[in-house]
């Protein structure tokens, strides 16, 4: 049921499509904007105009930035460690680079296999992953834990030359912090064989 004028319940509808938000939460967000219209809603209003016009597309390796070549694959520094890390999507890359992985580049798939959503090879970022993969000499495939991030990982090594390039995963296993008694079976499963000696 209808509150507002149809703008306000356009407005929720919108925020109601974003991760993490349904209806009532974007209810809310929109009662806040509207009630603090000049000190949030207008200059989000703005930032939202410059970033439709700023935000690019990295040529080389899919990231999202203002600038192509991204800040990452502008960065000279970058190209020393001869690590190519490949993730599924740009928040997977964030998230790595929030974690301080080091002075790697990356390579954005823009998603996974998934026969069931008609996903194929032929929608990802495969081939320039393939081009690229040869100027580095280790690949790690950084690849969520999901049946379909494993076929993709199973894909890429597959079309990969390792005698040229050495292929890698992350670990799975016992998260740091992690008590045994909470972890699923299949996670101290994984963990046990993926053991390392001390």
């Amino acid at each position: 049921m209808a509150n507002g004028g149809p703008e306000i319940e356009q407005l929720i509808q919108l925020l109601a499509r974003l991760p993490g938000l349904g209806p009532r939460s974007a209810r809310r967000a929109v009662l806040h904007l509207i009630k603090r219209k000049e000190q949030l809603m207008l200059p989000l209003l703005a930032a939202l105009d410059r970033a439709v016009a700023a935000v690019r597309t990295c040529e080389n390796c899919g990231n999202i930035d203002t600038t192509s070549p991204c800040h990452i694959c502008a960065d000279p520094r970058r190209g020393d460690s001869g690590i190519l890390i490949v993730v599924e999507d740009v928040a997977d890359l964030w998230a790595l680079e929030r974690a301080g992985v080091g002075q790697v580049r990356y390579h954005v798939l823009g998603g996974v296999l998934s026969p069931l959503d008609g996903v194929g090879p032929d929608d990802l970022n495969l081939p320039k992953l393939i081009a690229r993969a040869r100027d580095y000499s280790e690949v790690v495939l950084a690849m969520n834990a999901t049946v379909e991030g494993q076929t993709t990982a199973h894909y890429i090594t597959d079309h990969l030359d390792p005698s040229e390039t050495k292929i890698t995963r992350l670990a799975h296993g016992v998260p740091v912090g992690g008590e045994l008694d909470y972890l699923d079976e299949g996670t101290l499963s994984q963990a046990l064989k993926a053991r390392t000696t001390i």
